[in-house]
């Protein structure tokens, strides 16, 4: 994210809470490619910034497409009817025409209108005057998408937030079933929370599994640890088993193996430079909670940095034959156990 995902969360909590104490800005520009903070910003203004029979006569949400910046400017410069605040809400601002124009009421916002402006998957100009004035006049949340190696972290941090903890292998195997779909996971969890025993402090891989409808004895997660132990007949059970499944695809194994094998590339290349690292500087490399450092120092021991390359590189033939090329009459099980087989006789 712009200011890192920690960051990121950690503003969006503290203006979750003003909102609810019924402190607000006069403006809120909310962006980014991540939907999840927008999107959870948004709705707790609109849940908090007027009571239920003031949202009649107060309340106004529209969308882009449907108006104009001299629309959202006169709907803001209205005063309140027998309320001491208004709410104006833009969503899917991104697809509004004249957006720019409205740093000319962002200048001047009045006390008793609280303006969202909410964009999914696009953000404000950040050189122009409407960000600018925004930034100084309210508040600016930039939501930018967070990559996969960050998700375990991520989706550990949420576990945190709800009172809980979350075992690393249990945060891995939701983060390879959720991808980086953050409202994906916030769903999950909640529905899984329902369904734990009264009293559960820590999620494990198991709860996961059963709650979920994850199986982790056949996933990318677990391949990845068997290849980086060179377990070939597990591992190419489960390359069958993933090839065979009906929603595989090519292009999503290869892009998670890839992640996996430049891991240990990186590990590789710092143990050349230095043989025996701190902690801190396997965690800044690899990305991934302590828990798997020894996963990883069997893998690097496995596949040093020529033979891992050599994978990477394997890794890019496989994702190409995978999105349409040169495969002959291979079916998508064959494709997989080939790919696997190589990997293990790298």
């Amino acid at each position: 994210m712009a200011k890192g995902y920690v960051e990121t969360d950690s503003l969006c909590r503290e203006i979750v809470a003003d909102v609810r104490r019924g402190v607000f800005k006069p403006v809120y520009l909310l962006m980014g490619d991540e939907p999840y903070y927008v999107d959870m910003v948004c709705d707790a203004i609109i849940d908090n910034c007027l009571d239920e029979s003031e949202r009649d006569f107060n309340q106004t949400i529209c969308y882009g497409a449907d108006v104009n910046a001299d629309t959202v400017i006169t709907a803001a410069r209205r005063y309140p009817m027998f309320a001491e605040r208004q709410l104006v809400v833009v969503k899917e601002a991104q697809m509004m025409k004249g957006i720019e124009d409205l740093a000319l009421y962002c200048q001047h916002p009045l006390d008793s209108t609280v303006l969202v402006i909410a964009m999914h998957g696009a953000s404000a100009d950040k050189r122009k005057s409407f960000y600018k004035t925004v930034s100084k006049m309210g508040v600016v949340v930039d939501s930018q998408a967070l990559r996969d190696y960050e998700m375990p972290q991520w989706i550990s941090m949420y576990y945190k937030n709800q009172g809980m903890s979350i075992a690393p292998d249990a945060a891995a195997l939701l983060a390879e079933h959720a991808g980086t779909d953050l409202n994906k996971i916030a769903v999950e969890t909640q529905k899984m929370l329902k369904n734990l025993p009264e009293g559960t402090t820590t999620v494990s891989a198991s709860d996961i599994e059963k709650n979920v409808g994850i199986s982790r004895q056949f996933s990318i997660f677990e391949l990845t640890k068997e290849l980086s132990f060179k377990n070939a007949p597990k591992a190419l059970r489960i390359a069958a088993y993933i090839g065979s499944a009906a929603k595989f695809a090519m292009p999503m194994a290869t892009s998670a193996l890839y992640t996996h094998f430049y891991r240990i590339l990186k590990y590789g290349a710092l143990l050349m430079q230095n043989p025996r690292p701190a902690n801190d500087a396997k965690a800044k490399v690899l990305g991934v909670n302590p828990y798997f450092f020894s996963e990883y120092d069997t893998a690097v021991r496995n596949y040093p940095v020529k033979k891992c390359m050599a994978v990477i590189a394997l890794l890019k033939e496989y994702d190409f034959k995978g999105k349409g090329g040169d495969v002959g009459e291979a079916a998508p099980e064959e494709l997989m156990v080939e790919l696997t087989a190589k990997i293990l006789n790298m």
